[in-house]
């Protein structure tokens, strides 16, 4: 559960668009960074792409984060009963979540770049690690973290060199460290939303609630980066050391950086929607709690 410092009731509240700040700061710039008069992907290529590469899956994965919503709020993960389910599944529908996709990397998303990405995916290690990563999104969170944690504890013990390797890997997919800046804003447009559909009622504004999450932000950070490493010890254990470091390098690829910084500001502006799409259904089937 998370705690707040109350400072005060907060006014009525309208909701901000998810897509301006995903817009304003993720996708410009990447989108600076892509090169000049190269022509767009079309839709269907686009299609191929996400299937080979795996995002698609990765995609699908994002359904499972609707389990951690209550407990953003405070509220039992069994506060909403049976139609918790049918409200969840409705909401990250795959195929909505697919097409979202779609539309956005089919507009930002050029030939050079797709073709570039897709032929590493599609090489027979390729292959191999998407599945494998599409294997590992939707195992166990807590016995990914418990094989992991021991495996990973293994590699510090012999001294492995893919431990660097994962860090270089999480360096190569997220450089600007966006993914722990997109997650606390997510949170707080969720509450926020939430708030303003009644599911909670907030004795503090905006900027109060920033500053309490703030203050554990280091610690949050810290973690989340051990639990990145532990899943990449999950995730890449049946993978030998020169697997492990061909992958390495093909992400720190500049092309694949940005095909990468492009992927993450794509998955997060469509979790950020249909995060803010669940709290306005929440306030149809749940009564107010404090927070």
């Amino acid at each position: 559960m998370m705690t707040f410092s109350l400072l005060r009731p907060a006014p009525r509240l309208s909701i901000f668009s998810l897509f301006s700040w995903f817009f304003a700061v993720l996708l410009v710039p990447v989108l600076a960074s892509l090169p000049q008069g190269a022509k767009a992907a079309d839709r269907e290529q686009v299609a191929a792409f996400l299937e080979v590469t795996g995002f698609d899956v990765a995609l699908d994965s994002i359904a499972l984060s609707a389990t951690s919503a209550p407990l953003m709020l405070g509220l039992e993960a069994d506060a909403f009963g049976a139609r918790w389910t049918i409200l969840a599944e409705s909401v990250f529908d795959p195929e909505v979540m697919r097409e979202r996709a779609t539309d956005i990397l089919e507009a930002t998303l050029d030939d050079e770049l797709l073709a570039h990405g897709a032929a590493f995916y599609a090489s027979e290690l390729g292959q191999r690690l998407v599945e494998a990563e599409n294997e590992s999104h939707f195992e166990d969170d807590d016995i990914k973290e418990e094989i992991g944690g021991d495996l990973f504890a293994m590699l510090q013990a012999n001294d492995d060199r893919r431990i660097d390797m994962f860090k270089r890997m999480n360096v190569a997919i997220d450089p600007n460290d966006v993914g722990a800046q997109a997650f606390t804003e997510i949170q707080v447009r969720f509450i926020m939303a939430a708030a303003y559909a009644g599911v909670v009622q907030l004795r503090t504004d905006e900027e109060g609630l920033r500053a309490a999450m703030a203050e554990d932000a280091e610690e949050v950070a810290a973690e989340m980066e051990k639990s990145a490493l532990r899943n990449a010890a999950y995730t890449y254990r049946n993978f030998s050391a020169e697997e492990v470091l061909e992958y390495t390098e093909a992400l720190e690829d500049p092309d694949m950086m940005i095909i990468y910084e492009l992927m993450n500001a794509v998955h997060f502006e469509i979790m950020s929607n249909r995060f803010e799409v669940l709290a306005t259904k929440m306030g149809q089937i749940q009564p107010e709690q404090e927070l």
